[in-house]
């Protein structure tokens, strides 16, 4: 099985200073799905592409297949039959329970014309977040308005905070139970470095979860 953080940052050394710190965000989010949690993100322009990108990699195969478990198998088949529920079956693929913030473009813009713009994340922390779920929450500056306070809700519901940010970490730094400060504060390059962590990240929980079931990409 690979160690995709020690890949990482042995195909961009310039990333071992984040080394620890995405360790204990491994260990946070698999702590997380094991508990039967979700993992909620956000971020701003290219980082709310990035978060689309991170629940895409979780939420079906990145590196490994990974077959439905055999109680839901059994299920679909006691529902609907053994062809229907077999068919069914066969085009499901396990996930790791993630939902990307910046999709809901009714919430986002009913909340900014109704309410107050800064707090469209901090809205779907508060309706979504439950005890022990996980907010990863990306900001190249760590000073987004709208990512603070989405992180400050997320704390003041139990729910645990991860940060990625630039090598300054901005206010982001001090509120995050773990903050991971890629070493670059252009925004490019940041949003370059937050790609390669976060693939290993999603990599290595997909190992922790279905490392049984390899077999190529899904």
């Amino acid at each position: 099985m690979t160690n995709w953080i020690e890949q990482m940052v042995a195909d961009e050394p310039s990333l071992a200073g984040c080394h620890t710190a995405v360790l204990q965000a491994k260990d946070l989010l698999y702590t997380c799905v094991a508990n039967g949690r979700k993992i909620l993100v956000c971020g701003n322009g290219g980082s709310a592409a990035d978060s689309e990108h991170i629940v895409g990699e979780l939420m079906k195969g990145f590196h490994l297949k990974r077959p439905v478990d055999a109680c839901f198998r059994h299920q679909a088949s006691q529902c609907f039959g053994d062809a229907t529920g077999e068919d069914l079956v066969d085009h499901l693929q396990a996930a790791i329970p993630a939902i990307s913030l910046v999709s809901q473009s009714a919430l986002i813009t009913a909340f900014m014309n109704d309410v107050d713009g800064s707090m469209v994340f901090a809205q779907q922390v508060y309706g979504y977040g439950k005890p022990g779920d996980c907010l990863l929450a990306l900001s190249t500056s760590g000073n987004s308005k709208n990512i603070i306070k989405a992180v400050q809700v997320a704390t003041v519901c139990g729910v645990r905070t991860i940060g990625l940010t630039g090598e300054n970490g901005g206010e982001l730094a001090a509120l995050c139970e773990v903050c991971i400060r890629v070493p670059s504060n252009s925004t490019p390059v940041v949003q370059q470095y937050h790609q390669k962590v976060y693939h290993a990240l999603c990599a290595e929980l997909e190992d922790l979860f279905f490392g049984s079931h390899q077999g190529g990409e899904a």
